[in-house]
């Protein structure tokens, strides 16, 4: 039998969804918009958080896409069989629409009358019931209706087939999650789907949003039941090609092919794959987060920018640990849109950026090397001239963070001085700062955005920043990403230089006057080219007849975007900026606030 490509898997899935009446949609950014809980697109049904809070979708309540997703709060994993920064994942939505029994059928039978497994091969998990919220028996009856046996069931807890709320309030419900066994050894008699001992690989989750959690901490049936599924195409192909690993499908053969042809160094053999595997994964991931059509995320210090560092740079550290040659990136780069320019255009529309943007900061990177060595000899210095010899768990983990030290060379280099290192305390360092990366990334098993009264109209505002911008600095500003909490938002553009006071000036007042002025905001769905040909602003990366919401705001802004929006601009009170500043190369942030405060601060200076 043929393997299984990552290309037909797509195509499959999305036909078979088709062929259930589903609607193919196109994949959103891996660049959220309008939300504050992550930094990237984490889950396939991330961008579509307004339609499952009830907005309708103009394709219909049955949609099937394939996202890309960025994770990076496991990044310390990767180099394992599966864990990776950037996969794709396949999904089948219904917005109110059908529920558990034609889910679970429809999974049952793609994973066997598409992929070809038996009901023996799967096992899966269900939600057992807690907190007064009673066992999925409904679940367990549809997968019993498939052929699968009891003994292929587990139900499990909260931690493992329960959903959200993302925040404190909200959407939530159970879930089932679809595993196959790999053939490893068991870790313990009570190893089971779920248990972390890579015996069991999941590949499909199907989650059910059919409860709202109160304040009150209660529990109430959501008038609109939504399904939100999602496979993942690396795992998948892995699991039903019979690979070892994620690593032996041609979505990796070709970086580990030629970073083993440039390989100099000889490193044991299990540093070596890992090595071979942590730098495949991030320039896979990098240049993806690089070639995105929406854009705005460049290496730097902050956020999303910083993520991108940290991705590129650990990757040529362990390039050097190789002896791979300066400028690798680049030709890393080249062929992970080899992989993907047929599904991924924009990847080869963008392959000189990308370049780029690779080349500049492995070159910086080196540099940074270079200070990080001088950092420690100063540290070393000083320590020697009060006699100490241990270097402290807090300085190893600076100079691993700030300047790419990896542990054991800082090891080595106080070896080299008689020194020795507080391992200890470098982990204890190293996990505060994985907290503290993980609650700025967001906790995402999916996840739903606030969409409050408040972000809603600071989302309405963006759209009038976006055209007030245009006409005072040129058409050559485009979006290149937001953020809205519920006390401002933030605005990132295209524009070489600073902003002048007057400039600003004229923006706020240019949004202002639209709110004085009561726009009605109206929306109107049609086809991407029809959008396009009317005039409205957007990235267009929809397919071509694919349906688009159209928002108006008067006679002022007419862009495609997914909402939800104010009802009229007078809702919004005012506007004002706060800042102005630099975001990356060639891209500014503003940040803004609107409401009474804005009014207030308007007043304060005569306005």
């Amino acid at each position: 039998m043929a393997k299984l490509t990552a290309d037909a898997l797509r195509e499959m899935y999305l036909k078979f969804f088709e062929s259930k009446g589903h609607t193919i949609i196109s994949g959103a950014s891996v660049i959220p918009e309008n939300d504050p809980t992550v930094l990237f697109t984490t889950a396939g049904m991330h961008p579509l958080v307004p339609y499952l809070l009830g907005e309708p979708h103009p394709a219909g309540r049955r949609l099937t896409d394939v996202q890309k997703c960025v994770r990076t709060g496991d990044i310390d994993a990767v180099g394992d069989s599966a864990h990776l920064t950037f996969f794709e994942m396949l999904g089948n939505w219904s917005l109110g629409d059908y529920f558990k029994k034609e889910a679970i059928a429809w999974s049952f039978e793609f994973l066997t009358t598409k992929l070809g497994l038996k009901p023996e091969d799967l096992y899966v998990t269900v939600f057992k019931g807690e907190e007064g919220i009673p066992r999925d028996d409904e679940a367990i009856a549809c997968w019993k209706a498939q052929g699968i046996p009891e003994s292929h069931i587990f139900p499990k807890g909260r931690e493992d087939n329960w959903w959200g709320p993302a925040g404190v309030t909200g959407p939530c419900g159970p879930d089932t999650e679809m595993f196959l066994d790999t053939g490893k050894p068991a870790c313990s008699p009570d190893c089971g789907p779920g248990c972390h001992c890579g015996k069991y690989m999941e590949i499909w989750n199907d989650v059910f949003m059919q409860y709202n959690k109160t304040a009150e901490g209660t529990y109430e049936p959501l008038k609109q039941h939504n399904v939100d599924t999602g496979m993942g195409v690396e795992r998948t192909i892995c699991m039903i090609n019979g690979y070892t690993d994620v690593y032996e499908s041609e979505l990796f053969l070709p970086l580990l092919e030629r970073i083993r042809a440039l390989t100099t160094n000889e490193l044991p053999e299990e540093k070596r794959i890992r090595a071979e595997r942590i730098i495949a994964d991030h320039m896979r991931t990098a240049t993806i987060i690089l070639g995105d059509p929406k854009g705005g995320v460049k290496p730097g210090n902050v956020g999303a920018n910083y993520v991108l560092r940290r991705l590129i740079r650990r990757a040529v550290r362990y390039g050097m640990d190789l002896g791979l040659p300066a400028g690798f990136t680049a030709e890393m780069a080249d062929l992970v849109i080899g992989v993907y320019k047929g599904f991924y255009p924009d990847l080869l529309e963008k392959r000189e950026s990308i370049v780029a943007e690779l080349t500049a900061e492995e070159n910086r990177f080196a540099k940074t090397l270079t200070q990080g060595r001088h950092e420690f000899e100063k540290v070393a210095d000083v320590m020697a001239q009060h006699g100490q010899t241990q270097i402290s768990g807090k300085t190893a983990f600076k100079l691993y963070d700030t300047y790419g030290f990896p542990l054991e060379i800082t090891q080595e280099l106080a070896a080299e001085r008689g020194m020795t290192v507080d391992v200890d305390g470098f982990a204890k360092a190293e996990a505060k700062h994985k907290e503290a990366s993980k609650q700025g990334e967001g906790v995402f098993k999916g996840g739903l955005a606030d969409h409050s009264e408040q972000t809603t109209r600071l989302h309405t505002a963006t759209h009038l920043l976006h055209k007030a911008l245009k006409i005072v600095l040129g058409d050559h500003v485009n979006q290149k990403g937001s953020n809205i909490t519920a006390e401002r938002l933030r605005f990132d553009f295209s524009h070489p230089e600073k902003m002048t006071k007057e400039q600003l000036e004229q923006v706020e007042d240019l949004v202002n006057e639209q709110i004085k002025r009561a726009l009605p905001i109206t929306c109107e769905t049609m086809a991407i080219e029809d959008a396009k040909a009317s005039g409205a602003t957007a990235l267009f990366t929809a397919k071509y007849g694919e349906q688009v919401k159209v928002y108006k705001m008067g006679d002022f802004s007419k862009e495609v975007c997914g909402g939800p929006h104010a009802n009229n601009t007078s809702e919004l009170v005012a506007f004002k900026i706060l800042k102005e500043e630099s975001s990356s190369a060639g891209v500014r942030r503003i940040k803004a606030i609107i409401g009474e405060p804005a009014l207030e601060k308007r007043k304060a200076i005569g306005k």
